[in-house]
């Protein structure tokens, strides 16, 4: 019989969670199975029992209900409590614990693609959920800074002091950063801006962008937003939500097996949906 995994969210048919995990599953050989679960908001509570009931083994979570399944856990890890959000749950014997990989599968991408964290100024742009996620992973990383800049300023400023207990950290207005973009080596989009229906906006100018900057994006789709595709030209290093997705994806692989998750098998059945290479 195989054990159940699975992803709740609301709505939830685009989700290329069950290919990618599907595709791990079938890679090593093992026996399981992940379905999208579509819940609606009013039904989380009875979501959470139902993985219970029914011996759910672990149960990834998407928007909107990564902070309301938070009171139905038995317990929570240090960094989802602090990132007030949970994006994947552990069934261990009845005892369901959240975690969130999200910022942390961020982190091991920027390491996976050679990327030095250590004494390295960053700049998100976006105090949001996803944001908040990797902000949080990244200031435990030892950074030399960490700068927030929002179109709500006093959110921007909310999130550096969260930040501020792990690095240094600060909040910047747009305007102030885009000023300042060169004093930072890796600068992150954290906002929908790129997104369908926001395809030709930007999250904050490039023109001021260093010569050696790491520019990433947390969209996946589409794969090179405009803002990715203006950084590119300008000879920056650019990384897209793709590998995000696939590590915050291979964490949680990892937590539910005990392991090694085949990231790059992983990777490819997502850019193949995706349409890229």
């Amino acid at each position: 019989m195989k054990e159940v995994m699975g992803v709740i969210g609301y709505p939830i048919s685009h989700s290329l969670s069950p290919l990618m995990h599907e595709t791990a599953f079938k890679e090593l050989n093992l026996e399981m199975a992940y379905h999208a679960f579509h819940v609606h908001p009013d039904r989380v509570e009875e979501a959470i029992a139902g993985i219970r009931g029914l011996g759910i083994k672990g149960i990834n979570v998407t928007i909107p209900h990564k902070v309301s399944v938070i009171p139905y856990l038995d317990e929570v890890d240090e960094l989802a409590k602090e990132i007030g959000a949970v994006n994947t749950i552990v069934n261990e014997s009845g005892r369901l614990k959240g975690y969130n990989t999200d910022g942390e599968g961020f982190v091991r991408s920027l390491l996976e693609a050679d990327v030095v964290l250590s004494d390295k100024r960053v700049l998100m742009v976006g105090a949001g959920g996803a944001s908040k996620g990797v902000s949080l992973a990244l200031a435990q990383h030892g950074l030399k800074e960490i700068v927030i800049t929002n179109r709500t300023y006093s959110k921007g400023e909310e999130l550096a002091e969260n930040c501020s207990k792990f690095a240094v950290s600060s909040a910047l207005s747009l305007e102030e950063a885009k000023d300042k973009l060169n004093d930072f080596d890796i600068i992150i989009n954290g906002t929908s801006m790129g997104m369908k229906p926001h395809e030709d906006k930007t999250p904050i100018s490039l023109d001021n962008l260093s010569d050696n900057a790491v520019v990433c994006d947390l969209i996946y789709t589409p794969l090179k937003t405009k803002w990715l595709l203006e950084a590119e030209l300008r000879g920056a290093t650019i990384l897209n939500g793709v590998e995000m997705f696939v590590y915050q994806g291979a964490l949680a692989f990892e937590k539910w097996t005990g392991m090694k998750a085949p990231i790059e098998v992983m990777r490819n059945a997502v850019l193949r949906q995706l349409g890229g290479k």
